[in-house]
């Protein structure tokens, strides 16, 4: 007669698969998984209480804070609910710079993934190479907002500035000299679209680098192939969105079905996987910073050839030009209000959805009239995921759960939001 080894073991809090502090307690039986529960909260910071205390503006900044890998995307669902209730729309060009921070935005976030998950899985190399690529557009994001990660650069409106018509250059050090230092800066000769156009270009062999490394390798193919298996119906049984849904089958993406921004202008393919396992997920995120890549090239040629305000002119709204301000006292009134008080919302309600990097990251806002939110309910994509987890991870050996919780791709920020 076999002996019976039912046992309890946490799984966390601390595990780096997490990104953040999941407590997953795990119920055995020797090395195969019974029973999984997540236990949640360690991280809970009130972002929706707090933005409820505080004029609309003002939360911009916690939004960055959630999923703090998919900074702009987050931002972007806030702000379009925002200016759903105001009944404004930010003017084209600005549109189209909020589409193609989206997509950096999903690249850096696919970077960080493919980069920690393999990590996870015994894959050193690729930390490196992905986060080589990393650099370069986070050199993006601090050039537009002055930070590398919480941006604060979405505005009711608009943008908070156009592209800058110069990027950061690397300066002389004992790490960085001569023929190295004029490599490094080959792109940072002109403006941010130059930039771009020569990360566009390059970018795809360095996406075939990482698949030269990880896509037919037969110890990641063992590791992912046939595990952590999700079927269309328990996709969406679950409510799950993005790559998750995608790797199952469904072709379901924001982007194409209700199209925001400038994306019904732009030419690019949704990805979608067949047998919904961690194998399929990765070819799926693979195949969307092919995608990102395109749609980022677009914006740029269309960039180049329409020049334009990238902010709304309503005073009410966004703030008046500095040079304005100093002839004209009703525009510097409307300063000193606009980042004392804020602005008022008429009342109503709204629900504003993206496609963010990790799937379908929404914001439902309740204005009663005031100049601060009466409710806010974020949809975070993560934590459908992870309630999926117990049904996904029994049967499964041990360290499988690590490769379940890498695909999954959560973050904490989000889920404990």
């Amino acid at each position: 007669m076999q002996e019976i080894r039912n046992y309890t073991i946490n799984f966390g809090p601390q595990h780096p698969a997490a990104h953040g502090v999941l407590r997953l307690v795990l119920e055995m039986d020797g090395e195969v998984v019974q029973r999984a529960d997540p236990h949640v909260g360690l991280l809970h910071r009130g972002t929706e209480k707090l933005a409820e205390s505080k004029p609309f503006n003002q939360s911009i900044g916690y939004m960055d804070r959630l999923d703090y890998v998919s900074m702009m995307c987050n931002e972007h669902a806030y702000v379009r609910a925002i200016e759903k209730l105001l009944g404004v729309e930010a003017p084209a060009r600005a549109q189209v710079i909020r589409t193609m921070f989206d997509e950096i935005t999903r690249i850096l976030n696919h970077l960080m993934w493919i980069g920690s998950n393999a990590l996870d899985l015994g894959a050193m190399t690729l930390f490196l190479y992905a986060f080589r690529e990393r650099e370069e557009l986070m050199d993006c994001y601090e050039a537009v907002s002055g930070a590398r990660l919480h941006a604060a650069y979405y505005r009711p409106g608009g943008v908070y500035r156009d592209l800058p018509d110069r990027m950061p250059k690397y300066q002389e050090s004992r790490f960085h000299k001569g023929s190295d230092l004029k490599r490094m800066n080959a792109w940072r000769e002109g403006s941010m679209l130059d930039f771009l156009d020569a990360f566009t270009d390059d970018f795809p062999a360095r996406v075939d680098e990482y698949e030269t490394l990880l896509t037919d390798n037969r110890i990641w193919k063992q590791r992912t192939v046939g595990i952590g298996v999700v079927s269309p119906e328990q996709a969406l049984a679950w409510g799950m969105s993005g790559p998750m849904l995608r790797g199952s089958g469904i072709e379901w993406d924001l982007r194409r079905k209700q199209p925001y921004a400038a994306y019904d202008q732009f030419d690019f393919a949704i990805p979608v996987g067949k047998n919904g396992d961690c194998y399929d997920r990765y070819l799926v995120r693979m195949a969307e910073m092919r995608q990102s890549n395109r749609i980022v090239k677009q914006c740029v040629s269309w960039l180049r050839a329409n020049e334009g305000e990238v902010m709304l002119r309503n005073f009410k709204v966004s703030p008046p030009k500095r040079e304005e301000m100093k002839d004209d006292m009703e525009a510097l009134i409307h300063h000193f209000k606009l980042f004392t008080e804020g602005y008022s919302v008429p009342a109503g309600e709204v629900y504003s959805a993206v496609e963010a990097p990790k799937g379908e990251f929404g914001c439902y806002l309740v204005s009663d009239g005031a100049n601060k939110p009466f409710r806010v309910k974020l949809r975070a994509p993560g934590f459908a995921h992870l309630s999926a987890m117990d049904e996904i991870a029994r049967g499964h050996m041990l360290p499988d759960v690590v490769a379940l919780i890498g695909t999954f791709d959560v973050v904490f920020g989000e889920i404990d939001r």
